[in-house]
């Protein structure tokens, strides 16, 4: 069996199969099917009809179905999954350089300059993804393009051109040339064709001039949660959160604009999100951001049953789904941790930069790491950030600034942890908190929270970290269900 043949890392052929013939949608990305006789790959919730068993080939990606010489089905369309939780899947290295990928870190760039970033050689990365996930990082970069720029054909209805340069291709011409290799048709032909959102019918007009788009997820999610939990954390001026809908200003690679999402009311499993069609060039990278700030990758049932049978069943009966708030950008993670909450709004003033939304309450964009370096602690100081805070503020901002610290999805959630606790004033509990919200580590854990230890009904961190145990590797999600309370643990040491 070839490297692209294997079936997904952790799940045998058997249990795909079962996933399949049951159409469970808790398998949707985790792995997809290609059917030997159409040379079509699928999503495992396919409302297609089944094909015999012996003419199946399951893979890890989109990206290895491809190689394999499949194109995507036109009917469940596997750019619409949501992603997989590779953090749980494959070793760190290949994960981190997935995320990057994924987020169009080789769009106009190459491998060379990404495996410098990632502190390894082009050709050993080559080697880990291949190993890992059965591709090569160019071929796992096109395949996310493709499936990227099919989705807004079908989708929108943007020029052909700008969905090529959105989709992270340097010219037209090239964009025609790999669509017509790679699926046997051209751009126009596909737009063309039914206009579906994995066979949910067509998915709605854009608002005013926003582009609409849509996220996946597996349900179920937790979304009054989520966004209760957002609204608290919400930056006055860049943030707004209202009617179950969270809106934002955003600014990524030069780029500027405002973004929306709300759980959409046509389906279970996907968010709308609107956005400024000025955000196009950024769209691959921004997507990848907002599926890391409301953790839409996340597999709800298998943490929500990890966690039950770890005591938090009254928890997770609550708030199914629950998902942890993640960031947009790494440096604003930090940002809000370290603010002094009366601090904020003259922060956001003095330092934010003014934007023209045509939205009222969406007017600023935070500064970012350079400006608050240049800024300085007596600067934030005389704005009503506490001094030890706007001291830690500052070398944050420069750590990140000069390149010694990174904070942006794919980083190293151990490299970065580590390089946090050099800072001086950066403890342990402060690492944690902004690595978990900044690259998603849903292992953090703070056994010297006191209000944790109180809600979990341990008498000290030693015994909070023994009944942690069995939380793991998800224990964020659990420390997250005790802060917002519930029915007392029913577990025991013993």
């Amino acid at each position: 069996m070839t490297a692209a043949a294997i079936p997904p890392i952790f799940l045998s052929a058997e249990v795909c199969e079962r996933a399949l013939n049951a159409r469970d949608a808790r398998f949707d990305g985790i792995f997809f099917v290609g059917i030997t006789t159409t040379r079509i790959y699928c999503r495992p919730v396919c409302p297609a009809r089944v094909s015999h068993y012996d003419r199946r080939r399951f893979f890890n990606s989109a990206a290895s179905a491809e190689r394999a010489g499949f194109r995507p089905c036109l009917r469940c369309r596997p750019e619409l999954a949501p992603g997989r939780a590779l953090c749980d899947a494959v070793p760190r290295l290949a994960r981190m350089a997935a995320h990057r990928i994924a987020a169009g870190a080789l769009n106009g760039r190459g491998v060379g300059q990404l495996a410098r970033e990632l502190g390894v050689s082009d050709r050993h990365l080559r080697r880990v993804l291949e190993h890992e996930l059965g591709v090569s990082p160019v071929e796992l970069a096109q395949t996310h393009r493709l499936l990227f720029a099919k989705r807004l054909l079908a989708d929108t209805s943007l020029p052909v051109t700008r969905i090529a340069y959105a989709s992270g291709f340097q010219s037209l011409r090239r964009f025609n040339s790999v669509f017509r290799a790679r699926y046997r048709l051209s751009p126009s032909a596909l737009r063309r064709g039914p206009r579906s959102a994995g066979g949910r019918g067509s998915p709605p007009a854009p608002l005013g001039d926003l582009v609409r788009l849509t996220l996946a997820y597996r349900a179920p999610l937790a979304w009054d949660t989520l966004m209760a939990l957002l609204g608290r954390d919400a930056l006055p001026g860049m943030e707004l959160v209202e009617g179950g809908r969270y809106g934002r200003t955003v600014r990524l690679e030069g780029q500027s604009g405002v973004v929306f999402a709300a759980k959409s009311p046509a389906a279970k499993t996907h968010l709308d999100v609107d956005l400024s069609p000025s955000l196009l060039p950024v769209l691959m990278p921004l997507l990848a951001r907002l599926r890391h700030l409301f953790d839409l990758d996340a597999e709800p049932t298998v943490v929500d049953a990890h966690l039950e049978r770890g005591g938090l069943g009254g928890h997770v009966a609550r708030r199914p789904g629950l998902r942890i708030p993640g960031a947009l950008d790494g440096f604003e993670a930090a940002f809000r941790r370290l603010l002094g909450t009366r601090a904020v709004p003259g922060v956001m003033e003095a330092l934010g930069e003014s934007f023209d939304t045509g939205i009222p309450q969406l007017g600023r964009i935070a500064p970012d790491a350079a400006r608050l370096a240049e800024a300085g602690a007596a600067r934030l100081a005389q704005l009503g950030v506490p001094r030890r805070s706007a001291e830690i503020l500052e070398a944050l901002a420069r750590a990140l600034a000069g390149g010694a610290l990174w904070l942006e999805p794919g980083s190293d959630v151990t490299a970065a942890h580590r390089i946090l606790l050099t800072i001086d004033g950066v403890g342990e509990r402060l690492a944690t908190r902004i690595v978990m919200a900044a690259l998603h580590w849903p292992d953090a854990f703070d056994p010297w929270d006191r209000a944790l230890q109180q809600a979990a009904g341990a008498a000290g961190s030693a015994e909070l970290l023994a009944l942690a145990e069995r939380w793991r590797p998800w224990r964020a999600y659990a420390a997250l269900h005790l802060r917002l309370g519930g029915d007392r643990l029913q577990v025991s040491l013993t």
